[in-house]
């Protein structure tokens, strides 16, 4: 009878302990997954979107501009974007409303830079003159918050890239009525108030967008429309030099793109596909050091004619159209490489 109580509270025993083992490996596993998705709420993802605050007034084909970390979209109206509270504030709109301006910030200046005012129409037949394309130059000074006339850019466009270094705005390729603009490369010194020409792109382009890596620009082509062999032309500019050099293109035929600047690596981003009715959300990174192009992670959201700036490391893509819906969106999106 002894041995049956033995055996019996042997048993038990082990059973209490396999018990307590599994416990103790339950809650071990409680843990670590606890820990882990501390960590992911605390931790920045890599290569991947999330969704930020919409724009107050949706918005497409406008300019952007980042000063001070507050990110400026610039076009129907005027809306400055903080990071750090996730909000939307309106400021004071340019004196001259346009859209396919560009945008350019020099020494916490915001510079908005030519465009379309759509309310005019290029000469009937495709004779010389303006039409609805502007050369006109607005200074908005973000204390202050008001904007200032300053000398108009000679060659009127929109659509054309902008890129800052050394203190000097660059006004690159576009498009205009007389068809002049696509070559075109002028430079604006805000110190003197004055442009000057510069040497001309070798491929030219109507839809234009600018990076700058280490005091050197990168003109991308758009014209994915057409999908002409010039829309993923990809060209190097040197301001000291007053050279260009052609770079390996583009992999992703495409207009009306964003284009955004986060260590030294440029980000291509969305657009209108070329041969397609639709919006596309593709991602493609250029690497000016090994001159090769990688594809990133998709935007959420497919969108043309979006705004995109880099502010703390972290790229920002907002407004835009999504042509499926035929819509204007404010959706604001943000990357982290």
């Amino acid at each position: 009878m002894r041995l049956a109580i033995l055996d019996l509270l042997t048993i038990k025993t082990a059973r209490h302990s396999a018990f307590r083992s599994r416990r103790q490996v339950l809650l071990a596993t409680i843990a670590v997954l606890f820990l882990n998705s501390c960590r992911s709420a605390t931790e920045p993802c890599t290569d991947c979107w999330t969704t930020k605050a919409s724009m107050l007034t949706p918005d497409v084909e406008f300019g952007v501009g980042v000063m001070n970390g507050i990110l400026y979209a610039v076009g129907a109206v005027v809306q400055a974007y903080d990071p750090v509270a996730n909000s939307w504030t309106t400021k004071a709109s340019m004196p001259t409303r346009r859209g396919g301006l560009g945008v350019g910030v020099v020494n916490g200046v915001l510079y908005a830079v030519g465009g379309e005012d759509g309310l005019y129409h290029c000469p009937f037949g495709g004779a010389p003159g303006p039409g609805p394309f502007l050369g006109v130059v607005e200074a908005y000074d973000p204390v202050a918050n008001t904007w200032t006339t300053k000398a108009s850019m000679p060659t009127p466009r929109a659509r054309f890239g902008v890129g800052v270094t050394n203190g000097v705005l660059y006004a690159v390729g576009g498009s205009n009525c007389s068809g002049v603009a696509g070559d075109r490369v002028e430079a604006y010194d805000p110190v003197t108030d004055t442009w000057t020409s510069k040497a001309s792109l070798p491929t030219a382009g109507g839809d234009l967008r600018v990076g700058v890596v280490d005091g050197v620009l990168y003109a991308i082509r758009g014209e994915g429309g057409n999908c002409s062999s010039s829309s993923t032309v990809v060209e190097s500019y040197d301001p000291v030099a007053n050279a260009w050099t052609t770079k390996a293109p583009m992999p992703t035929q495409r207009e009306a793109f964003g284009i955004g600047v986060v260590d030294g690596v440029l980000y291509a981003v969305g657009g209108y596909g070329c041969g397609s009715s639709f919006s596309v959300s593709a991602v493609e990174a250029y690497d000016p050091v090994s001159d090769t192009w990688t594809t990133k992670a998709s935007m959420l959201t497919p969108r043309e004619g979006l705004g995109v700036g880099v502010v703390g490391g972290v790229l920002y893509a907002v407004g835009g159209e999504n042509t499926l819906l035929i819509t204007i969106v404010g959706t604001n999106e943000a990357y982290q490489p």
